[in-house]
This record gives structure tokens, sequence and C-alpha cells, in this order.
């Protein structure tokens, strides 16, 4: 509470200043509200103009939002490296813990068979002239990617799939500027797009992802970039079916000059056929991550697009850390071309399967709805998240509160289903229906 954390200042930058060190030290952890613009100028001697244009310097920053009523408040995870151990309230001792989002380590394929080669493969040291993007990599993402229907003239590759989209937004917007996203939506994705300073526009998602409706009214409120997630959805599991490409595609064209990014961070792991929205605008970029069927660690995600876009995102990497290890492309290289690693993502594949539809089918089972068609989350309405994941967390079950990833969507918790067994999933369903003490609308959106 900010009690126990005295702001100080008598500069706009100086009290932004000593609410960043509060947020850095945890004395004003996540959520705390900030005190009231005049109160706080009150406390201070300054005039309330100084504290509001400290107040929306955070924001701009990501470091604060605005909470309606509830006036400002630290956000969940601020663009702040907090001196402790992790942001995320750790699961009580003993309790199985089902809201990291995390893929099953058990099931990811190992690495280790494939370092002996790598280090034979090296050969020479790479020097700065030389490195980039390796010919081979190159031409086999072109090659799978075509082979999923996605035009692929230009690749690059990033640091993962949200490094990429940082180097989309931040060379195409400026701060201010509006970018639809979708509600409920990736948690990590509504914290970059605070921290570039930018506006988030809720669009909609049902089981087909973004709805029809929601996109255009987002497009009719002025916004210049659109993040879409194809299949596998986090948090809802959501697919882009056919039917609904074809819709958005048709929105799109009556926006060529929108920013559309795609996010196929499963891939592999899908179960389901992907249909795309790529080259439906004029700018756009497809990010296909290597993070979900090959590990964590493996920070790689393939990017194409337009030409334009491609080489932004190259020459602004160029300019910064200048290219993805090649030690790194090169062990992708070998795990695409790897029959074992393939038969290891497919078993991974079909196990996510099995526990996602096992679980919603107990949950459907005891009267309660929820959503999950792909990926390995899925998303339970409920009346109230508070008392569904202190109830679960009493219960000995860690999950996810949904305000984690909403704009303006109904209240819900992520259940991530890697870690469960077959023997786990019965008495899950009974806690999860106790804890939401009563049916909340099955539907996302309000």
């Amino acid at each position: 509470m900010t009690a126990h954390y005295q702001i100080s200042g008598r500069t706009a930058v100086e009290i932004s200043a000593s609410i960043e060190a509060g947020v850095r030290t945890d004395h004003l952890p996540a959520g705390t509200p900030l005190p009231a613009v005049r109160s706080l100028a009150g406390e201070l001697g300054v005039s309330p103009a100084t504290v509001a244009k400290a107040y929306q310097a955070l924001r701009q920053r990501g470091v604060v939002e605005t909470a309606g009523r509830n006036g400002t408040r630290v956000r969940h995870r601020p663009p702040v490296a907090a001196i402790r151990s992790a942001l995320r309230l750790p699961p009580p001792p003993g309790a199985l813990d089902l809201s990291a989002g995390d893929p099953d380590q058990r099931l990811l394929p190992s690495l280790a068979p494939h370092f002996g080669a790598l280090a034979a493969e090296a050969g020479a040291p790479v020097g700065y002239a030389d490195a980039g993007v390796l010919p081979d990599l190159e031409a086999l993402a072109r090659q799978r990617l075509t082979a999923d229907g996605v035009p692929a003239d230009a690749i690059t590759v990033t640091g993962g799939t949200l490094d990429g989209i940082d180097r989309l937004l931040a060379a195409t917007l400026r701060p201010g500027d509006k970018v639809a996203l979708e509600d409920p939506g990736w948690a990590n994705l509504l914290d970059l797009v605070a921290a570039l300073g930018l506006e988030p526009v809720p669009v909609p998602v049902d089981d087909d992802g973004p709805t029809e409706e929601g996109l255009r009214n987002a497009l009719a409120a002025g916004a210049r970039a659109l993040v879409v997630t194809t299949r596998a959805h986090n948090p809802t599991g959501a697919a882009l079916t056919r039917a609904r490409a074809a819709a958005l595609r048709t929105v799109l064209a009556a926006h060529p000059e929108l920013l559309l990014i795609e996010d196929d961070h499963a891939a592999e792991l899908s179960p389901v056929p992907l249909h795309c929205l790529a080259g439906a605008t004029r700018s756009w970029a497809f990010l296909r991550s290597a993070s979900k069927p090959y590990g964590p660690d493996l920070r790689l995600a393939v990017l194409t697009g337009d030409e334009a876009s491609v080489a932004r995102v190259a020459g602004r990497m160029r300019v910064g850390p200048g290219w993805v290890s090649t030690v790194l492309q090169r062990l992708l290289l070998r795990l695409w071309q790897d029959p074992a690693t393939g038969a290891a993502v497919a078993t991974a594949r079909d196990s996510y399967e099995w526990r996602r539809r096992s679980l919603r089918s107990a949950l459907t089972a005891r009267g309660l709805a929820s959503h999950g068609r792909t990926g390995i989350n899925i998303w339970v309405p409920v009346p109230d998240e508070t008392q569904a994941v202190t109830a679960l967390r009493d219960a000995g079950y860690a999950v996810a509160p949904g305000a984690l990833y909403r704009l303006a969507s109904r209240p819900a918790i992520r259940i991530t289903v890697s870690p469960l067994a077959d023997e786990q999933m019965e008495p899950l369903a009974d806690a999860v229906v106790r804890a939401v003490g009563g049916a909340a609308p099955g539907a996302f959106s309000a």
C-alpha cells in the first residue's frame, strides 16, 4: 500500500522517479492504487497539474494505468525490473501450478543430441560483417511457410515473437497511436503496447478468433495496427476458421494502410490447419516462434511480410543487437530437419489436445462452460475472479486471473493444461466448480 511508501518530489520528473523507485523496490507492488491527483499534490505542496503530468509520463511508459473510477494504479507487470524474485504470485507450497502457461518440459524435444554436430558444423567464427539470417534456415523457413499458405518472399528472424512485434510497432507507430488488440488477449502484448505508449483498442474474441463487428469498430475508432493470433490463442484457445478469416479479410480490404501482424506461436503444436490473413493489407507481417514447440529458451522467431515491413525490422536489428545468434539458427535448422524431433513435437501436440479436451469435457459434464479449441490453456468464465482464484489456491491449484488478459471482456480464469495428468482431471474439475460458485456467461465479451 502507498501508506507504507512516501512518494516524494517537487517536479513531475522527481515525482515520477519516486513512484518508479517504489515499483522497483516492491514498495508499490502490482495493482497498488496511487493517491488521487489533488490528494498527492496537497501532500507534496505542488500543483495538481504537476502530479497529473507525472502520472501521465508513467502511463505513457506503461508503469501505471488508469482504472476508471478506481483512479490510477501500478500495472500488473510494469516495464520496470523489480528487486524481487518474480512478478507473478508464486503458488503455495505443494500446489499444482496451472498458471504459468509453459509447455510440458517432459515433452520438449531433447537438444543434447544436436550440440556435438553444431560444434562440428560451426567452422570459422562468425564476424559482424558475415552475420544475419542463415541462407539454409531462410530457405527451409520459406518452404515450411509456403506449405501452410503463407506468402514468404521476404524473411528475417527475431529474438522471439514479442521481439518481432515490438520492432514492427516501433517502426510504424508513435506514442499515442491506437492498436487493435484481441480481448481477451496475450498479457505480454498488452504490457508491450503500454510500454510503447500506444493506446489499445479491444477487439472481442470468440472461439473462431476476432469478431468481424469488433474489428470494424476498432478500425472506426482509428486503430492503425492490428495484432491477431491465428491459432492456440492465449488465453482462450481460439483459432481462426476459414470462414472467419475470409470475413476479416473483407473488412481489412477497406483499410490497406493498416499494419497487420499475425502471431502463429503454436506452429507445429497446433492440431488445426492455418487460416491466415497474410497480405490482406499492404503492410503486414507473420511471425512463427520456435519457443512453444522446441522450448522457451530457444528465443527465435521467423518473420515474413511485405518487403518494407521486413526491411524495417531487419534494419532495426542491425542498429541494435545486430542479428539472432547463428548458433541458435543452426540449432533450429537441425531440429526442423530431424525426424525424431518432428515425432516428439507431434506427440506433444496430441498430448495437449487430449489434456485440453479431457478437462473441458469434465467441466461440461458438471455444467460449467469453458473455451479452448487449441493450445495449452483453457478459459473459464467466472462471476468473480478473486473468489475463484483464491478458492482454487486453497484447494491446491494455482490458476491465472483473467484480469491479466482482459481489456473490456468478462471475468474469467486461465488454466494451463500442460502439467495435468489423467488422474488429476476429475478432481480439478470438481475444485473449479466449487470455486466458481455458480455458472458465468459462456461468452467472452459483455
